[in-house]
């Protein structure tokens, strides 16, 4: 993604004298403009790069620059590695590798044996439990669109169950509780959305029509994000005896309230949603709504649903 690839971008440039944009753009498989952009960015951080003209010219540090090697602790880089290393579970690209060999190699081998200790102490593993194939195409053609600023189509199924054509200007990838969004314009609606990338169908990405990057409005104005947490309503559950070990799994031991008959409590704000109703029956008969009341008819008039189902 851009972080990596505005660090790759700065060790190359550190090792080589002079790189060719259009080479930089073909390593990364973007456009040439993209690495134009990279390039304004990593000179806004304070690394000057100056693009020389003429038939030999290129893009190269300024004459005369070294990244200082105590820029960045043993520590911060263990920190940059981990994070490459738990993105990767859930988007594997070759450049997270690449990048993790680099970032071993700038330590010093007398650190070494310090350093892989403290890369391998966290892993956050965000991979699915399906490995979907075709979520990981449309994350790589999604993150092309965004990277060469085209529009991109497909089909919608909302939460529920609406089905709608979209065009969008992709802005950003976003992974929230093991599921990837895309936080993009959209221009049915004249405005920014969050769209789950597993309810997006028959994607297709524009290679003729380029849009120009908006300015990312606050998180609270997104369409499509959950609601905040003063929209939500307060939700009085009560676990089976033993049920216990399911309710740890969801919830904080702080959060478990003992009762007199054994069961436990949880008092949560969630809002009400499709979501709410199948998190609730998917512990079975492990668990009871003893509050709002009409969240309780809810819950009891699917649960009669089904049992006509099945008999």
């Amino acid at each position: 993604m851009k972080l990596e690839r505005l660090l790759s971008i700065i060790i190359l440039l550190i090792n080589y004298r002079m790189l060719q944009a259009k080479d930089l753009a073909e390593r990364f498989e973007v456009s040439v403009r993209t690495i134009y952009r990279d390039i304004d960015t990593i000179n806004a951080a304070g690394i000057p790069i100056i693009t020389y003209q003429g038939v030999y010219g290129g893009i190269g540090l300024a004459e005369g620059y070294r990244l200082d090697r105590n820029l960045l602790t043993n520590d911060e880089l263990a920190a940059i590695v981990t994070a490459l290393r738990s993105i990767s579970t859930s988007y594997e690209k070759a450049q997270h590798q690449q990048l993790m060999e680099k970032m071993n190699s700038v330590v010093h081998p007398v650190d070494a044996k310090a350093f892989q200790s403290k890369t391998s102490r966290v892993l956050i593993d965000y991979s699915p439990w399906d490995n979907s194939a075709r979520l990981q195409e449309k994350l790589e053609r999604i993150e092309k669109a965004i990277d060469n600023c085209l529009f991109i189509a497909f089909t919608y199924s909302d939460a529920q169950g609406k089905i709608t054509q979209r065009t969008a200007e992709p802005h950003t990838l976003i992974l929230k509780g093991r599921q990837w969004y895309v936080q993009a314009y959209c221009i049915e609606r004249e405005q920014f959305r969050l769209f789950k990338l597993r309810r997006i169908k028959n994607l297709s990405v524009d290679a003729e029509l380029s849009f120009t990057r908006r300015p990312l409005p606050e998180q609270k104005d997104i369409k499509g994000k959950q609601s905040s947490i003063s929209d939500n309503n307060e939700v009085v559950l009560r676990f089976q005896k033993e049920a216990h070990h399911l309710a740890e799994d969801w919830f904080d031991a702080e959060e478990l309230i003992p009762t007199e008959d054994e069961t436990w409590l949880v008092k949560k704000a969630y809002p009400e949603d499709e979501w709410l109703y199948s998190f609730i029956l998917s512990f079975g008969p492990q668990v009871e709504v003893l509050e709002p009341v009409h969240l309780r008819e809810i819950i009891a008039e699917r649960v009669m649903q089904i049992t006509k189902i099945y008999k």
